[in-house]
């Protein structure tokens, strides 16, 4: 009973939290957090399931449970190596690989554990699990409310779409991965447009990199322009470098023309709650929208999203891990 009480209250935090600001890690641990005890609730009713459902049941949980975090760890190094073969061998591009081969060695870790008996072993298995439980638990938070973020519905009452730039081809010309931007930030601007009223306007942001001969924004605004989108109606935003810099000079661009002006913020699927976060500590009035990626890019770039917003917040994530070690350290030498 106590499970379903708590997760019936992280449920209620989860709703506020999201009528608040949809734009808080928070909800997503809110979110989390009402599953795992709604599980656990269930799992436990299990025992007065029909006789015969309870033990299928137990045999289908054990079998994710073991077999689950193999068949993750394989899609996970069959992925990575997919995405070296495509996107080559920069360290961003070896995360879906490096994350199966660490699940695999955690996995052989706890073999050598069982079949050795080694304290040592055992000690080192024990923190290892627990931090990665924690972490484990965070990641499926942020994809999950990653997921339920993408999919809410687009406001309709933005003064502005900001599109924000990323790398060029051959120093000017725009790749798949920024057109698809570009090609989304289109399609909101004229859902906005449909509404009546003031037209929006399109900043295209985007600062010139060492190796770029031209500002992303300028090749981004060729590209719509080029494509027969109205030249009057877009807005070149050149100076920045980071995504954080895409916010703040963006915003002064919107303050200077309309005080008090919202936007939507259009980046790819896999970016789009961390730029929401970020917009929300830049104070914006913003929601974020995303547009597709190929399906072999995404489990990397996922990856590299979380880490960056568990490095956001990275007091707390590293004193629990810290936390954690030392309980697990505790835990086995009391045994």
């Amino acid at each position: 009973m106590f499970a379903f009480v708590a997760a019936a209250v992280f449920l209620l935090l989860f709703g506020v939290g999201v009528l608040r600001d949809r734009r808080r890690f928070g909800n997503a641990v809110y979110l989390g957090l009402a599953v795992t005890f709604l599980g656990i609730g269930l799992l436990f009713g299990i025992d007065e399931a029909r006789p015969g459902l309870a033990e299928t049941l137990m045999v289908l949980v054990l079998l994710v449970l073991g077999l689950g975090p193999v068949v993750l760890a394989g899609l996970l190094c069959a992925n990575g190596v997919k995405m070296v073969r495509k996107e080559g061998r920069r360290p961003a591009n070896l995360l879906a690989l490096l994350a199966g081969l660490g699940m695999f060695g955690v996995m052989g870790l706890a073999v050598a554990t069982a079949a050795t008996g080694s304290r040592i072993l055992g000690l080192l298995t024990s923190t290892t699990l627990l931090v990665l439980g924690y972490v484990s638990f965070l990641f499926l938070c942020f994809v999950g409310y990653a997921y339920l973020y993408g999919r809410m519905r687009l406001r309709r009452d933005a003064d502005y779409v900001v599109v924000l730039g990323s790398g060029l081809i051959g120093g000017r010309r725009v790749p798949p991965l920024l057109a698809s931007r570009l090609d989304r930030g289109r399609q909101v601007y004229e859902t906005l447009a449909a509404r009546g009223g003031d037209a929006p306007v399109l900043i295209t942001s985007g600062g010139q990199g060492p190796d770029e001969e031209l500002p992303e924004s300028h090749a981004m605004a060729d590209y719509l322009t080029d494509g027969g989108f109205p030249a009057g109606a877009v807005v070149r935003e050149d100076r920045s470098r980071t995504t954080e810099e895409n916010m703040l000079f963006s915003k002064e661009l919107m303050e200077r023309d309309r005080p008090g002006s919202s936007c939507v913020i259009v980046t790819n699927n896999f970016h789009a709650f961390r730029a929401a976060l970020m917009a929300r500590r830049a104070g914006i009035d913003g929601q974020v929208v995303g547009s597709p990626t190929a399906a072999y890019f995404w489990p990397s770039a996922t990856i590299r999203e979380f880490v960056a917003v568990f490095l956001q917040y990275k007091v707390v994530n590293l004193g629990i891990c810290l936390m954690l070690i030392l309980l697990g350290v505790l835990a086995w030498t009391v045994r």
